[in-house]
């Protein structure tokens, strides 16, 4: 089983902004979950095929991961082209910097004064930006300071591929900046050991906070951005009574709220389910579905009683037929493949996408 340090670089966005959360994790015990055994899964393949043969890929019984997959070790091979080394699935140590500190790069290639450093995203949930990326900077730390004796690093560049969102993205910083940071870390690494570390509430290190259900800190910032001036929920104004800087606020903090109050009903359900109880609360059974008992007896019934309205014939989703012909033979369906704008959603100022220009007339009426 892989070791974990305390303050690892995969986890380094929380530590860093919030040092209690290390303390308040330390007595959580470790969660594992389909999504996590898949990156797992996905990583080991990758390693394999790097270090043998991508011909790996062609005979591994998950084609669309190996497809996924091969995106990735495609960037590393290219990038390996006269380099002058190559580590895969690299134990790095950035303890100069941050006591204990550890981690495992998927990739590291040095090319005359630049050190690669390359993280396989395999989950689709969020996409992942390289710049002033953590993760992949202690990473970058941790192997420069195993090369610097020997070689004149200058720069390092830092890449992060997520083949399920059809994302990569690239980075450089210089090994000075770089270590300019490294001392920021030092300090926010010292601040984790204090018998009072803060608990430091925010979208990105609350994310995947194990203790995050009982955490007053986010508790109190939840209710400092919701119920400001309000004694109770029945005397919340209507938005439109609201400023814009209130309004603002509130939608800014949406996404640590949701996570926060999903965390909180998780726990709620847990200690239901193991018979602890949780005063106010009880489990009542959801809604429920029909199925038949026996598909192919309802069928052949329903033949004889309504014939052909018995089935439902329906073509596949364009994303159903590229899983089903694989990465090599999608490209024989894209000519008949039409993409349709997505709704409009709201987005901070400081999302990568693009503004839309758009107005009212440009959208059907609602009734």
């Amino acid at each position: 089983m892989t070791a974990h340090a305390a303050l690892g670089a995969s986890n380094a966005h929380r530590w860093l902004y919030c040092p209690g959360s290390v303390k308040a994790e330390s007595t959580l015990p470790d969660t594992s979950s389909v999504f996590t055994q898949e990156g797992t899964t996905a990583h080991d393949l990758a390693e394999f095929a790097l270090t043998t043969s991508d011909a790996a890929l062609d005979h591994f019984d998950n084609q669309e991961m190996a497809d996924f997959v091969r995106v990735y070790t495609d960037y590393v091979r290219a990038l390996s082209v006269d380099a002058d080394t190559v580590l895969i699935e690299q134990r790095v140590d950035y303890s100069d910097w941050v006591v204990g500190g550890f981690g495992t790069a998927d990739a590291v290639i040095l090319r005359g004064d630049t050190l690669h450093v390359c993280d396989l995203k395999y989950g689709m949930g969020v996409q992942v930006f390289a710049e002033n990326n953590p993760q992949g900077m202690l990473y970058a730390l941790g192997a420069y300071a195993e090369v610097c004796n020997i070689v004149d690093v200058r720069k390092v560049s830092i890449a992060i591929i997520q083949p399920r969102l059809d994302h990569i993205s690239e980075w450089e910083i210089s090994v000075d900046d770089l270590l300019r940071w490294a001392e920021w870390v030092t300090q926010r690494a010292d601040a984790t050991r204090a018998d009072d570390a803060a608990r430091q509430p925010g979208e990105k290190q609350c994310r995947f906070c194990k203790a995050k259900h009982n955490c007053k800190a986010l508790a109190d910032h939840v209710q400092s951005t919701l119920l400001t001036d309000f004694d109770n929920l029945d005397q919340l104004p209507n938005p439109d009574t609201l400023t814009d800087a209130q309004i603002g606020a509130a939608l800014s903090a949406k996404s640590l709220i949701d996570g926060w109050i999903n965390a909180v009903s998780a726990h709620v359900t847990e200690r239901l389910l193991s018979g602890e109880g949780f005063p106010g609360f009880k489990l009542v059974a959801g809604r429920s579905s029909r199925i038949w008992i026996n598909e192919d007896a309802a069928l052949a019934a329903l033949g004889k009683m309504i014939g052909a309205k018995a089935t439902v014939v329906k073509v596949i989703s364009p994303a159903q037929a590229e899983k089903a012909l694989g990465a090599k033979r999608k490209a024989d369906v894209a000519d008949m493949i039409a993409t349709s704008s997505g709704k409009p959603t709201v987005a901070p100022d400081s999302d990568s996408r693009p503004a839309l220009n758009a107005t009212l007339d440009d959208f059907d009426v609602v009734e």
